[in-house]
């Protein structure tokens, strides 16, 4: 009876925020975005200015590195998103050169996509050191680095890119060792003396708020990387005429100040971007009652409904943690139930189900979008792989390793496998399945938080957004409720456990 009405309440908490699988309007624009504060900006304002000209926008911001958002898109999942030329030459079409966009644009034939007019400005990799760090050690130009004693720490995708620290530390001669770091994560390490050396973008807020040096490229090995919006070649013509008016819109100084106006003044992407097409609103084709309508100050508004946004964040968590826990508890017990008998076949389901833990979780997610899109489904398939092992190797264990001796007095009172399992081996084996559905329960709350990356949503989306703002409260709002439903969930499964198992 307790297991039915546990297995209820996960039900309900699945079916709080109604069809999860719903399909979308086709009239629907999907803007995704990367996990950076520039990104979210430049694709906020490409959203507002399409809502302005009539379109249903759907944002799906923040979806990981590189590779998340270009599969996003070549698979349909998505149908803008801001890019960069070189990003696209170097780290996912392995351009040789600086190729222009006509190049990169025949390039992006075989997937169906297309590159549209640029905004105007480059982005383009910088190195930085504190101001203070740099004066004191004269570091001028990048080449100033080889031979100093300083701790490097690069973003994870600058690390493996090919116009990232690879071909950088073989130009210039450095052969420091090098950690990864978070990319929004790195801006305060920097500040803090944690580390000494980090890659940035040169059109970074950050740069003005910590005081930091760019070092000169004197080299000049890192290719232009001049923002346009990347669409699906297949796009209506009404939405690149829509997005015409950003052709030219932005220069360096002008990116500089809308993302100092975000990271220094604390302003919301989504305000900034509201005052900027308002401002531009004729060079951006709008008319002019539609600026007027966008006069309300959005900070104001987005200050009085964060706690609504949050408990949707929550309950999307729950959704994500309740539906992959149901699965594995339902799929990880039949298995266990088929397998337990037979030791070769034990080991092997458990083997399985450990290679599994085995993929780190955001590799995993990103490798699901050619099968499975973005957003729910995937998250869910994913969350639910990871919760099989501690459920399923439990719950072998204990099935298989019941006391021979009270086995064997089984058998001479005549219970045949079944009435064996179901008086004798689930009941002794209680306590130990419900500690893996209780550990599998804390993974996947804990998990659950990277779906953001792929727009599944949960407590992970202020936590992505935190980090990428480098805003502290917003990470807390994220992390501190996760946090709090793990503790809960866990003593909620200690709680059903002592009831159900039988006594001592």
């Amino acid at each position: 009876m307790k297991t039915k009405m546990l297995m209820l309440w996960f039900c309900l908490m699945v079916g709080m925020t109604g069809s999860a699988f719903g399909a979308e309007e086709p009239d629907v624009v999907v803007v995704g975005s990367k996990n950076f504060g520039e990104s979210y900006l430049l694709a906020e304002i490409a959203a507002q200015v399409l809502e302005a000209k009539g379109f249903d926008v759907v944002r799906q911001l923040g979806l990981g590195g590189t590779l998340i958002c270009y599969e996003a898109l070549k698979n349909g999942e998505i149908d803008l998103y801001p890019e960069y030329t070189g990003t696209l030459s170097q780290a996912v079409l392995n351009m040789p050169g600086n190729p222009g966009r006509a190049q990169i644009n025949d390039a992006l034939v075989p997937d169906g996509l297309e590159l549209l007019e640029e905004y105007g400005f480059n982005n383009t990799y910088a190195i930085v050191v504190r101001e203070a760090l740099g004066e004191k050690l004269g570091l001028q130009r990048v080449g100033d680095l080889a031979g100093n004693d300083l701790t490097l720490a690069f973003s994870h995708e600058f690390l493996q890119r090919e116009d990232g620290w690879p071909g950088l530390s073989l130009d210039y001669g450095l052969n420091q060792s090098v950690t990864g770091i978070e990319h929004g994560l790195a801006y305060q390490a920097i500040a803090d003396g944690a580390i000494d050396v980090t890659d940035a973008y040169s059109t970074d807020g950050e740069l003005q708020r910590y005081q930091l040096r760019v070092l000169d490229d004197d080299l000049g090995y890192f290719p232009e990387y001049r923002a346009a919006t990347l669409v699906q070649r297949s796009a209506p013509p009404g939405l690149r005429e829509a997005l015409a008016g950003m052709h030219n819109m932005l220069d360096e100084n002008a990116v500089r100040a809308l993302n100092a106006r975000v990271v220094v003044e604390e302003i919301s992407f989504q305000q900034v971007a509201a005052e900027f097409v308002r401002a531009n609103a004729a060079a951006l084709g709008l008319p002019a009652q539609t600026a007027a309508m966008s006069s309300i100050p959005q900070k104001t508004v987005l200050q009085q409904v964060w706690v609504a946004e949050l408990w949707g964040h929550f309950v999307r968590h729950l959704q994500l943690t309740g539906t992959a826990l149901i699965g594995a508890i339902v799929v990880g017990l039949g298995v266990s139930l088929v397998a337990y008998r037979r030791r070769r076949l034990a080991e092997g389901v458990v083997y399985v189900c450990g290679l599994m833990q085995t993929i780190p979780s955001l590799a995993l997610l990103a490798l699901m979008i050619p099968v499975f899109g973005i957003g729910f489904m995937p998250a869910i398939i994913a969350l639910f792989l990871y919760s099989l092992l501690p459920i399923v190797r439990n719950a072998i264990t204990a099935l298989a390793n019941t006391d021979p001796t009270l086995v064997r007095v089984s058998r001479a009172l005549g219970l045949n496998a079944w009435e064996q399992l179901r008086y004798l081996r689930l009941p002794l084996a209680t306590p130990a399945i419900f500690a893996g559905i209780r550990t599998a329960a804390v993974i996947s709350i804990g998990t659950a938080t990277l779906a953001a990356f792929i727009g599944a949503g949960g407590l992970g989306e202020p936590i992505v957004v935190g980090l990428s703002l480098n805003d502290t409260d917003m990470i807390l709002r994220g992390a501190v409720p996760a946090a709090l439903l793990a503790v809960v969930v866990e003593l909620s499964f200690g709680a059903l456990e002592r009831k159900i198992s039988p006594p001592k």
